[in-house]
């Protein structure tokens, strides 16, 4: 099982990290390890000060495939998710000030929340489906899928070229504007339209 994320496929988030605007998607991973389901809370590591919300639509992939044409990668997923991708900000920049990897930044254990998946057959159209992450009631960030640079067919298309998706992988597709940091006691909740995906506490 792999857990392939894409970095910048939003504008607004892009300009607002003082980030170019990507000409391709940007793909990194996280480990297994990442994930965290079934609403339990985040626990704020001590290894960075600062750690972020990247609230993401989530597709897993249902079959194997290599070199996928784009008109063809709808067949390869029938369910989506929300999730976060959280960030350890301070420990990002530090490590990209120094041209480092910086998957200690993105990819450490659960970093990858994750809700469950419902039918992506439940919307008109998938890319055209709106979400948001309140905290503590409060909207933070909001975003429809059609404001993707790449959509999610051209992702699972242009990542199928670099690695053979299997059964079970998930894409985090990218997040939109309004990034910002958790602390101890938010509540964190999740909406695809208007369903509830996640529920859950940072502590």
């Amino acid at each position: 099982m792999k857990i392939l994320c894409v970095g910048r496929n939003y504008v607004a988030h892009a300009k607002e990290l003082n980030n170019q605007v990507p000409d391709e998607p940007v793909i990194f991973s996280k480990t297994d390890s990442a994930l965290l389901l079934k609403n339990k809370p985040f626990f704020i590591p001590d290894f960075a000060g600062e750690f972020h919300h990247e609230v993401e639509v989530v597709v897993r992939i249902n079959r194997v495939g290599k070199n996928i044409a784009p008109q063809f990668a709808h067949r390869y997923y029938n369910e989506v998710a929300l999730g976060i991708d959280f960030t350890a900000r301070d420990l990002q920049a530090k490590l990209k000030s120094k041209g480092l990897p910086w998957e200690k930044s993105k990819s450490f254990d659960g970093s990858a929340m994750l809700s469950n998946f419902i039918s992506k057959d439940k919307f008109a159209n998938v890319q055209d489906v709106n979400f948001r992450l309140d905290i503590n009631g409060e909207t933070r960030q909001q975003g429809n899928t059609n404001q993707m640079i790449f959509s999610i067919d051209e992702l699972i298309a242009h990542v199928s070229q670099y690695f053979t998706l299997k059964i079970g992988d998930f894409i985090y597709t990218g997040t939109p504007a309004g990034v910002g940091p958790v602390k101890i006691g938010d509540r964190l909740q999740g909406y695809l339209q208007d369903e509830m995906m996640f529920d859950f506490l940072i502590k």
